[in-house]
């Protein structure tokens, strides 16, 4: 038995924000405020000053296992999502082999198991092998623990094979995930395309690039009624999209990566890799409309896009390097930013990252309400770090925030009522 004592509680969806003692048993939560009769803590947190929260949900975190072990792996990374505050990872379909048949998923989920760090649970892949031809057997990968099914960010060419796949999704309410990107527009372009990107002689990827996909994925949407989420959104004009969508009734949801709302392509200057990530970064423009998406609702949930990475492959020509940011560690301070910026209230930030995700996957997770798993994540609000090679727990050394100023630290988190990280 464990008690959580003196921390601000923050828990958006039972519309909890109070100073407040927390008592855990059998790895859920039995009593809020108030010490059950007869309840003997063996395990005292002092949380005085700090915020306890329910463990972070995120919602795009390549875990590179299997197939690519040589950037990371499912311990490396959980444990990197434990010292987050992460305790729930949603992983995409792009293993090797791609997560298209249930023992790829159920590996997956075993070896998470294993680790005993955070609760990684894949997506399945649309079509097989993200090819974009033949649809992947979804009933089965769905029995298989796949919560939600994506071809990831490799197109489905044929609009009639992305129907197909839709309408069977629609028939089984199975959750489909969007990350738009035409591949023809896309090219070989490595920034966003705009004055920056000219003036640095790099191949530009347009804005029409996610917008052009968008507007066909909505029109399918429309079509078929599957529940459908557009995943890592980048452009101004996508969120204004599928905020029509909303309104005009469809079941349709949107989240941004944590980078996407504080950087912009003028931050390649200088061909600085670490700042190469598909979807490009864009203009402040668009910055401006992925924030202003995040406080009217239009996008509803905040991720990592963590992508960890060895050493080599940043180390090229800024064109030439693999895009992605490892993102674990920071999307809770860098989400504090936010808030240190007045853009959103802690408790708003702490719902895009905990009960809207859960939500928007049909999870039970992301509370602390009684009888809720006991999955959470304490922090410190007001402590100053820096993220360095030698605090890093990714394998992926990979982000343009290391040695930067940030505030708002994980002292620690529970999975399950069970202490997996301490600082």
């Amino acid at each position: 038995m464990l008690v959580i004592k003196n921390g601000r509680l923050i828990d958006p969806k039972n519309e909890l924000d109070e100073i407040c003692d927390l008592y855990i048993k059998d790895g859920k939560v039995i009593s809020i405020g108030h010490a059950p009769e007869g309840f003997t803590a063996s395990k005292i947190i002092d949380a005085t000053h700090q915020v306890i929260i329910p463990g972070l949900i995120d919602m795009c975190a390549h875990v590179r296992e299997p197939g690519y072990t040589q950037k990371a792996t499912i311990a490396s990374e959980s444990a990197a999502a434990a010292a987050g505050g992460i305790t729930t990872m949603i992983t995409p379909p792009t293993t090797k082999p791609v997560v298209d048949n249930p023992a790829v998923a159920e590996m997956i989920i075993d070896r998470a198991q294993a680790t005993g760090l955070a609760s990684v649970l894949p997506i399945g892949a649309l079509t097989q092998g993200l090819q974009g031809e033949q649809l992947a057997p979804m009933h089965a990968l769905s029995r298989s623990g796949c919560v939600a099914f994506s071809n990831a960010r490799e197109s489905i060419p044929s609009s009639l094979v992305l129907l197909r796949c839709l309408e069977y999704a629609a028939t089984h309410d199975f959750l489909v995930i969007f990350q738009p990107q035409n591949h023809e527009l896309t090219g070989d372009g490595s920034m966003h395309d705009d004055t920056t990107c000219t003036r640095l002689g790099l191949t530009g990827i347009p804005e029409t690039a996610e917008t052009i996909e968008v507007a066909r994925c909505l029109l399918l949407v429309e079509q078929t009624g599957v529940r459908a989420h557009f995943g890592q959104l980048s452009a101004e004009r996508s969120v204004r999209m599928v905020t029509d969508a909303r309104k005009r009734g469809l079941n349709v949801t949107a989240d941004v990566s944590i980078h996407h709302l504080l950087l912009t392509d003028q931050n390649v200057n200088g061909f600085n890799s670490m700042f190469h990530v598909i979807p490009p970064l864009r203009s402040p423009l668009d910055r401006a409309g992925l924030r202003h998406g995040l406080v009217t609702d239009g996008i509803q949930a905040i991720c990592s896009d963590h992508q960890p990475h060895d050493a080599a492959a940043k180390q090229a020509p800024f064109a030439a390097t693999d895009p992605g940011i490892s993102g674990l560690e920071t999307l809770l301070p860098l989400g504090l930013m936010l808030v240190e910026q007045e853009l959103i209230s802690l408790p708003q930030l702490i719902e895009k990252m905990t009960s809207a995700p859960a939500a928007i996957l049909n999870l039970n997770k992301g509370s602390l309400g009684i009888e809720s798993e006991a999955d959470i994540c304490i922090f410190d609000p007001e402590r100053q770090w820096q993220l360095t090679d030698e605090n890093f727990v990714s394998a992926g050394k990979n982000s343009p925030f290391k040695n930067i100023p940030l505030k708002g630290k994980v002292t620690h988190t529970l999975m399950k009522g069970k202490l997996i990280y301490q600082e």
